[in-house]
């Protein structure tokens, strides 16, 4: 084992070391066997416009259409890049780095047998914002900005700025749905609404980080609430492994990411454990991620996930998923099949040797399987595979490679503040969601979906055990089963089983479930709502 020193890289707290962690991280390239870099205790600063830069496509987020025209799109400014290097540890000890610009945090490529551990990444001036409400009258609101945000004025305008961007408020005003809401009787729920200044007729100056909004009406405003703006084009990432296998990420800690916090892109073998993903109790806003904290797409083997905080997301907490790639062409064992979401394209998960199974859009069921002799990715949205047996594809089916695959462990977590769902999950593997605490999500608490007509995740759940959590707040359905096939043919999704978790503060039905065989729903404790909803449902067993 040969132990590295960062501060012999010139990676030493108290000053910008941008340039500094980029010559490091290339070093390490060059070093074989088994490596630990330490990095001294302190404060360490990074800068986006002195890092490197790199063409990162990434799954779930912004699409091509989606730059503008002086970017270039999916290039990233990233402080820490890895490519194709093994057995390496970085323990950070007790490092902070503080960012100041976009980018996205710290990227892996092709690694392998890789931990991370004891890293917390600050950001300042983040291009997320809150507004808070500190007077109403019938014809105006009084707004004040946190005490991060530099909040400048031309005439009575206000305008945000930080490195990288510079805009009025009221931008997109009139069209922006998705702005963070909490309101003050409601502190711990997070909501989507209009943009705060939608409909307001003009601004006034009041002072440093204050401006009056006037109105036709004010009905929607309460003094106290809270409104976080930001921009939602999920164009960097905060931790970024690509293609990578056995990696850990221990006690890593977030305050706020660009778009997603995590995402693992075709990779095996995944271990996370005492995440902190939110802001501290100090810090100026109540979010800590623009989209979904987690995304698992079209990974391998085990992802596990345990011990940790997630607190303030603009999306989901976690998504596992698959793709569903469309066959648009079809010449003998020659297919050639395309990504049919925008924010996901560009990479080439179909591995030779794979199986994949054919699939109805309509029904979500297979027809047949084959398995991948050759895949070459043709273009950003097409891939060519060469198959044993196409015999079972048609044009206009797609197809779920069934060993992309994970199983998955989500245990011991709390999730407050989520905007939308706690999990999202659609895969084949085995998956066990344990002694978890979703003290508040805007939609349901779990969602096992699957769908071929959307977003394109893929695909059916097959193993499925939820056992000990307790749902204190969902907005929707605290666990919903919702295969989205259009034409019931049979049960897409199976063996779900729902056990001893309790369910607080919900009106409606606390468990619904439609397209399912062999749903187990027993010793759990419903304290609010009716216990469970089926529809074209088969062995279904409620023991309560």
């Amino acid at each position: 084992m040969q132990e590295i020193k960062a501060a012999d890289f010139g990676v030493l707290p108290g000053k910008d070391v941008t340039r500094e962690v980029s010559a490091l991280c290339a070093a390490l390239t060059d070093i074989p066997g088994e490596k630990t870099v330490r990095f001294a205790a302190g404060t360490y600063h990074l800068r986006s416009d002195l890092c490197e830069k790199h063409r990162l496509v990434i799954t779930n987020t912004v699409g091509d259409k989606e730059f503008s025209p002086e970017e270039t799109p999916h290039e990233n400014a990233v402080p820490f890049y890895l490519e194709n290097i093994e057995d390496l540890t970085l323990d950070f000890g007790s490092a902070v780095f503080v960012i100041d610009g976009k980018v996205t945090n710290f990227v892996a490529v092709g690694c392998r047998n890789l931990t991370v551990k004891n890293l917390t990444i600050r950001h300042s001036w983040p291009d997320m914002h809150e507004l808070r409400v500190t007077r109403v009258t019938p014809v105006s609101v009084d707004f004040e900005a946190d005490r991060d945000t530099d909040l400048y004025f031309k005439g009575d305008t206000p305008y945000f700025r930080g490195r990288d961007y510079d805009y009025p408020v009221a931008r997109n005003a009139a069209t922006s749905g998705w702005i963070g809401h909490i309101r003050a009787r409601t502190p711990d729920r997070l909501a989507r609404v209009q943009h705060p200044l939608c409909a307001a007729v003009r601004t006034k100056r009041l002072g440093e980080r204050r401006f009056r909004a006037y109105f036709p009406n004010t009905w929607r405003f309460k003094k106290g609430d809270l409104y976080y703006i930001f921009d939602v084009r999920r164009q960097f990432a905060g931790i970024f492994l690509d293609r990578c296998a056995n990696v850990r990420l221990e006690n890593i800690k977030q305050r706020f990411n660009y778009s997603l916090a995590l995402v693992a892109q075709d990779c095996e073998n995944l271990e996370a454990d005492r995440l902190e993903f939110a802001p501290e109790a100090t810090d100026a806003r109540r979010m800590a991620s623009v989209a979904d904290f987690i995304q698992i797409c079209m990974c391998r083997g085990d992802v596990s996930i345990t011990n940790s905080v997630f607190d303030g997301a603009g999306d989901d907490c976690l998504n596992v998923h698959g793709i569903h790639f469309a066959v648009t062409e079809k010449a003998g064992d020659r297919l050639t099949v395309r990504f049919m979401h925008p924010q996901t394209h560009g990479f080439l998960p179909l591995r030779a040797g794979d199986t994949i199974a054919f699939i109805s859009p309509k029904t979500l069921l297979e027809s047949g399987r084959t398995q991948i002799k050759t895949a070459r990715l043709v273009n950003e949205y097409e891939i060519e595979l060469t198959v044993s047996n196409a015999a079972g594809a048609e044009v206009g089916c797609v197809i779920e490679d069934v060993d992309a695959c994970p199983n998955v462990v989500f245990a011991n977590n709390a999730l407050n503040r989520i905007i939308t769902r706690g999990l999202l999950l659609t895969t084949r593997g085995k998956v066990l969601v344990e002694n978890n605490r979703f003290v508040s999500t805007t939609m349901s608490g779990i969602l096992l979906s699957d769908d071929a007509k959307s977003w394109y995740e893929s695909g059916m759940c097959c193993d499925v055990t939820v056992r000990g959590n307790t749902f204190a707040y969902c907005g929707q359905t605290p666990i919903r089963i919702l295969p989205e096939n259009a034409v019931h043919a049979g049960a897409v999704h199976k063996n779900i089983h729902i056990v001893r978790n309790r369910f607080e503060r919900y009106k409606g039905f606390c468990i619904t479930a439609k397209s399912t065989d062999n749903l187990q729903v027993t010793g759990n404790r419903f304290l609010c709502g009716k216990p469970l909803k089926t529809v074209r449902c088969t062995h279904v067993r409620l023991e309560d």
